[in-house]
């Protein structure tokens, strides 16, 4: 049986599942899109070939087994996107929390039922309907647990308003020991503006440092919450442009090794500064789904 265990984004990671980007399905149409981002290059004509987001996530599959890590892929499922494991389901402590996500990707848990053999029953959270989740808005953090949500009146309006205010208080209630933080989210139709989960814009790291673009959050004051946490000088504060790209939405495997992007230099750059390992990948084109490197994985077991 697999011992879960995740109670923070940067501990030395044991055992993760992998999405897969096999026969990930035709180019879907405009009004299939579920996010933005999608939409924009299913229109530019510049969607992404199966066969080269297939490489990138070879390219990251390698750099786990560099560092000894035991790696879940799901079973392909005939022309179905499977690549962001991520958002099916999330590790808190020792309980993996199945999402409650948009109902045409139900179908994704059923692929990762192997692993989930392997977890005792009553360890696995099945939330109740209402409650919307997403595991690119929940970040355990030591005693916190990091939320980001959309909670305004039009919430049902925006196919980008990913995780509810019966998220936040059914997580408060399950993990009682936790202090649950959330943040109000910017949600928009142009995929400049819009954070589409927490790892959009905000992403802790090791030795105390952190990833945050301000206009991400919609109230300024959670937004200096999270600089006043860290410290404004622990913080790599990127640009809408960066956030577009997807900065923040690189993964630790340690508390000192970083898988990012090649082509992020400016913060590569800085990583590399501040004394860390950067392991750099090509990701570009499986960030045209806007979805990057935490959104590909779903860690079960850190040190």
């Amino acid at each position: 049986m697999l011992e879960l265990n995740i109670k923070d984004e940067i501990a030395p990671l044991k055992a993760v599942v992998l999405g897969t980007a096999k026969s990930c399905g035709p180019i879907p149409n405009p009004e299939e899109a579920y996010d933005p981002k999608s939409l924009e290059h299913i229109l530019a004509g510049t969607y992404p070939k199966e066969v080269d987001m297939i490489r990138e996530m070879e390219a990251f599959a390698n750099v786990f087994k560099k560092y000894h890590v035991k790696v879940y892929r799901p079973e392909v499922l005939e022309g179905c996107n499977q690549i962001f494991s991520r958002d099916i389901a999330f590790v808190i402590e020792d309980k993996l929390v199945i999402a409650n996500i948009l109902p045409d990707r139900e179908q994704e848990v059923e692929a990762v039922l192997h692993v989930l053999d392997n977890i005792d029953d009553t360890h696995i959270l099945y939330p109740p309907e209402e409650v919307h989740v997403e595991g690119g808005d929940v970040m355990p953090w030591n005693d916190y647990l990091f939320v980001g949500t959309y909670t305004a009146v039009d919430y049902a309006m925006h196919i980008t308003a990913r995780t509810n205010k019966h998220a936040v208080d059914w997580l408060t209630s399950q993990f009682p020991n936790k202090k649950v933080k959330s943040f109000e989210l910017r949600k928009s139709i142009n995929a400049k503006e819009n954070a589409l989960h927490l790892d959009c814009c905000f992403q802790p790291l090791g030795n105390g440092k952190a990833i945050l673009h301000k206009n991400g959050f919609l109230e300024e004051t959670e937004y200096q919450w999270l600089v006043d946490f860290f410290g404004s000088e622990n913080i790599f504060e990127i640009t809408s442009d960066e956030m577009y790209n997807m900065f923040s939405n690189v993964f630790s495997i340690s508390p000192d090794v970083i898988v990012s992007e090649k082509n992020f230099t400016r913060l590569n750059n800085w990583l590399r500064g501040e004394g860390f390992t950067v392991e750099e990948i090509p990701y570009a084109e499986i960030a045209k789904q806007e979805g990057l490197l935490r959104c590909s994985t779903l860690p079960l077991i850190r040190e």
